[in-house]
């Protein structure tokens, strides 16, 4: 009998690790979560990552703050999540620049997109379009090309700063048709923007959500939409694509990690609340409202594979273009 009852009372106190470990995983959250969003709040990629932590409240019980840390290029706030603690209470809203630019760009980061994050859900991306100032004589990509072949004036882009997407994507379109168009690099779209619609720069690259008032009050001109498919803000305008320059996909894409090594379950519960999020006409709307492009899956592995291939993507239009920031 006491053999017995010593079996039971050993065979229940072995069980308590399991039972504790499987509450504590079914009880995720159990706390508010912090999401980092790695620029200063009010942009637009602030508030897409509000919209996503109401989101992921509404539906797991738990606040979500929004920690802005901005600067370096999106690599402070990087940084912070692949140094938290890899238990789903620290997330990053990230896009293009700490996910898959930077690792070619800087000289020297302290993470990893692929080694140092768990990948969540990709929401989706933004599309660039090129804009002219409105008194260029051009109003097409080819009329473009060739005035900039002519020799009439030196023409030349504004970016918002060295090795930002909008000065690569010029760099990138440079190198696809041959053409030799100067880069002015500002600090910020405001500043670069202001210069074209004054004239001393006569075309950028920027977000069609950026570039939608100006093109609708005139001061600047469309030739053409970096993607395959054309904006749903902007309907009216060609993608590269149509106009004869292929395989030329240039967007701004934003989604969701978690340090490496977060536990899977934990990562399917988030992955979970967000895809549910992204299912509402609501959210629909808004991503329309803002020219941003569904991502086609919500599977973290889709995110995974993407961000791999904008990584070798980004990296050979880096060194094509020699550009590097210490």
């Amino acid at each position: 009998m006491l053999l017995i009852l010593r079996w039971v009372l050993l065979s229940s106190i072995g069980l308590l690790p399991v039972v504790a470990g499987t509450s504590a995983r079914a009880e995720f959250p159990e706390r508010a979560i912090k999401l980092i969003v790695p620029y200063p709040a009010g942009g637009p990629t602030d508030v897409l990552a509000r919209r996503v932590g109401d989101g992921i409240k509404a539906r797991l019980g738990q606040p979500v703050i929004i920690d802005n840390r901005a600067g370096a290029g999106s690599n402070i706030g990087a940084e912070a999540v692949a140094n938290a603690p890899a238990d789903g209470y620290t997330l990053l809203f990230g896009t293009s620049a700490a996910l898959a630019i930077n690792i070619s760009l800087y000289a020297k980061i302290a993470y990893d997109p692929i080694k140092s994050f768990d990948p969540i859900v990709m929401i989706g991306r933004l599309p660039n379009v090129l804009i002219v100032n409105s008194s260029l004589p051009v109003k097409s990509l080819q009329e473009l090309v060739e005035y900039a072949k002519s020799g009439k004036r030196q023409l030349s882009y504004a970016s918002s700063g060295n090795g930002a997407t909008s000065h690569l994507t010029g760099a990138m379109f440079n190198a696809r048709t041959g053409t030799e168009i100067l880069h002015i690099p500002y600090r910020g779209t405001g500043p670069a923007l202001n210069d074209l619609i004054g004239g001393q720069v006569q075309m950028t690259f920027t977000d069609v959500l950026t570039a939608l008032p100006q093109i609708e009050a005139g001061t600047v001109r469309a030739l053409g939409i970096t993607t395959n498919i054309r904006s749903a803000v902007l309907p009216n305008v060609p993608t590269f694509e149509e106009q004869g320059l292929k395989d030329f996909d240039v967007t701004v894409f934003f989604g969701v990690v978690a340090p490496k090594g977060t536990n899977p379950e934990v990562i399917a519960k988030l992955n979970g609340a967000v895809a549910d999020l992204m299912k509402e006409p609501a959210v629909k709307a808004v991503l329309a409202e803002q020219g941003i492009i569904p991502a086609p899956s919500t599977d973290p592995e889709f995110f995974a594979g993407y961000i791999d291939s904008e990584i070798t993507k980004w990296r050979a239009i880096v060194r094509s273009v020699g550009a590097e920031i210490k």
